[in-house]
Order: C-alpha cells, then sequence, then structure tokens
C-alpha cells in the first residue's frame, strides 16, 4: 500500500513537472519570439527612418529657373554654377508654347535652352554654352528633358525633385526666388518593407537558438 502511494505520487509529480514544463517552454518560446520581434521592428524601424529621409530628398522640389514674362517679351533667370543670378532675354512671344530644355548629365541637371513651339530646338536660346552640342555617347550623359507651356504676363518658376522630375507653376508672391544651379538628380529603387513577413519568419531554429 505504502508502494502504491509512492508511485501515485511521483505520477502526480511527474505530471505536475511535465505540465510545467510545457507551459514553462511556451512562456520561454513567446518571450523569444517577441524578443526576435522586437530586434527585427527596430532593424525595420531604422530602415524605414532611412526610407523617410530617402523619399523627402526624391520629393522635395527645387526652383532651377525663373520665367519673366511681360506682356509682350520673355526673359529667363538662372543661377550659375559660380552662383551668380543672371538674366537672358529671349526673342520669344510668352503666349506661344516656351520650352525650357534641361539635360542630365554628370548626375545634375542642366538648362540647355529656351525656344517656342514655332523654333526649332537647335534654334532655340542657348542659356549653358558648355552643353550646345552633347556627346550622347559619354555614359555621363543620360537624357534630356523638357517642360513647356503658353505663359501669362507674371513671374513663372520651373522646378525639379530629386529624380529629375520638372515641374513649372506661376509664382505666387514678389519677392525673390532662391534658385539652385545644376541640382543633383538620383535613381531611387523602390523599397518594400512588409513587417507581418518579418514575423512570419521566425522559425522554431530562430527560438531554439535564442534559447541557447
Amino acid at each position: 500500500m505504502v508502494r502504491l502511494s509512492r508511485l501515485l505520487t511521483s505520477a502526480a509529480f511527474l505530471i505536475l513537472f511535465t505540465a510545467g514544463a510545457a507551459v514553462g517552454y511556451r512562456l520561454m518560446q513567446q518571450r523569444i519570439a517577441n524578443d526576435i520581434y522586437r530586434d527585427r521592428l527596430q532593424q525595420i524601424s531604422h530602415e524605414y527612418e532611412d526610407l523617410r529621409l530617402v523619399y523627402n530628398e526624391a520629393v522635395r522640389r527645387s526652383a532651377v529657373t525663373e520665367l519673366i514674362v511681360t506682356e509682350d517679351a520673355l526673359s529667363v533667370s538662372i543661377r550659375t554654377t559660380d552662383g551668380q543670378d543672371q538674366l537672358i532675354d529671349t526673342p520669344f512671344h510668352p503666349s506661344q508654347e516656351i520650352y525650357c530644355d534641361y539635360l542630365v548629365m554628370d548626375g545634375r541637371l542642366w538648362i540647355r535652352r529656351v525656344y517656342d513651339h514655332n523654333t526649332p530646338p537647335r534654334d532655340g536660346v542657348i542659356i549653358d554654352p558648355h552643353i550646345v552640342d552633347v556627346d550622347w555617347s559619354d555614359p555621363n550623359v543620360k537624357h534630356g528633358n523638357a517642360v513647356y507651356r503658353a505663359l501669362d504676363e507674371g513671374r513663372w518658376i520651373v522646378t525639379v525633385t530629386g529624380d529629375g522630375s520638372l515641374g513649372l507653376v506661376r509664382k505666387q508672391h514678389d519677392g525673390p526666388t532662391p534658385l539652385v544651379a545644376a541640382p543633383a538628380v538620383h535613381e531611387y529603387d523602390e523599397i518594400e518593407k512588409q513587417i507581418q513577413q518579418e514575423v512570419d519568419k521566425i522559425s522554431f531554429t530562430d527560438v531554439l537558438g535564442r534559447l541557447w
């Protein structure tokens, strides 16, 4: 009878120990998984911060050229690479579609020439003489880009984002415009991050590795 009682006590203790060990392992597994999740989430958070900075740089607009329009005349205002503001008169009537022609070269955007829709580009007003003729075999020369529209009297700003996208908008105030000379142009790759995918990657091996 005493022996049976001891066997029952030992069996009960073994059952309780096994159950406790199982519960303990599950708690430890959950804790380790949470640690792994937190670590990966912190890593992703840093990557998202980097992405945010890249995104802000990519979409930020800079003014590169100002078009000054009177009733029957068009002038172009730019900033040269040595920091000097320069005003260039043109023979074009602003009621026509006015083209501003740019070149992406050496990782920067350069204004090349201005012309209207009745004028061949080769006969336009040259803004930057050092890129009159383009060597398209040069690997540093990427592509050309242009923005255009008919202009009403006033002041118009040509803007550019970090990836070289051009815009043309009417200036809303009469104050000076801080123009940028040859802004940098970059290529931005699309970056996708899915936090849930990181959580799904937590494996039994991860748990065992963290446990040890």
